[in-house]
């Protein structure tokens, strides 16, 4: 009963602190379905990554907020109800996730475990050998509360997600990465200065405060892979 108790209790606080925050009811008020498309806008608003004309992949996508967000840029004067923007667009969003995703109007999305190469195959597929200029992740790992094995999840993620960058973008694209503070955090840093040319860690306003995820960003490789052959 005591752990019931305490259950009902946590949940009744989350649940007021997340009536409550600011960026949920501006998600609400916006048409976003996450108040996560607000770290994204403050990312980019710092550094300018996105642009008409581009693609973009969005990997972690689910519930879609952060894909909205992209389709908004690709048609600013046309935003439409859902928090999508409708009519043209002007670019190409691939969104991808393990979990589905409701559709967004313009948005290829792929559904199934990146960490599963017959999925980057198709991936790789829906991009037909085009370059990617941005590609962004808001992956997460399902936690365990251990924490050198949740530590090895997030690393492998990231991981994935710069090797996915440093094949698949054009030398100046961009990569936006959802990291945390912990033991493998360091390593994620090391692995985007090695891999790109201006590396700056973010921590947008919309992270709550007591969530220790960070974003890294990376722009412009510092070497391109040799193609493979056949």
């Amino acid at each position: 009963m005591k752990i019931k108790t305490k259950s009902k209790k946590l949940n009744k606080a989350w649940l007021h602190d997340h009536i409550s925050d600011p960026y949920v009811r501006l998600a609400q008020k916006e048409g976003f379905r996450a108040r996560a498309a607000y770290k994204l806008k403050e990312i980019n608003e710092t550094l300018g990554l996105l642009k008409p004309g581009q693609v973009v992949v969005d990997l972690g996508a689910s519930p879609g907020a952060w894909s909205q967000y992209v389709r908004r840029q690709f048609a600013p004067k046309s935003a439409g109800s859902g928090g999508a923007a409708v009519g043209e667009l002007v670019g190409t969003i691939i969104a991808l996730d393990l979990l589905e995703c409701e559709p967004i109007e313009g948005v290829i999305f792929l559904q199934g475990d990146f960490r599963e190469a017959a999925v980057v195959a198709r991936l790789e597929e829906a991009l037909g050998g085009r370059p990617v200029d941005v590609v962004i992740s808001d992956m997460a790992p399902n936690l365990s509360g251990v924490g050198s094995a949740d530590a090895a999840r997030v690393a492998h993620l990231v991981e994935l997600a710069v090797d996915f960058a440093q094949t698949h973008l054009r030398p100046e694209g961009a990569l936006v990465c959802k990291v945390f503070h912990g033991t493998s955090y360091n390593e994620g840093v090391d692995l985007f200065k090695k891999t790109f040319r201006v590396v700056k860690p973010i921590k947008p306003k919309a992270s709550r405060d007591r969530s220790s995820e960070t974003f890294l960003v990376g722009m412009g490789l510092r070497s391109v892979p040799a193609p493979q052959r056949g």
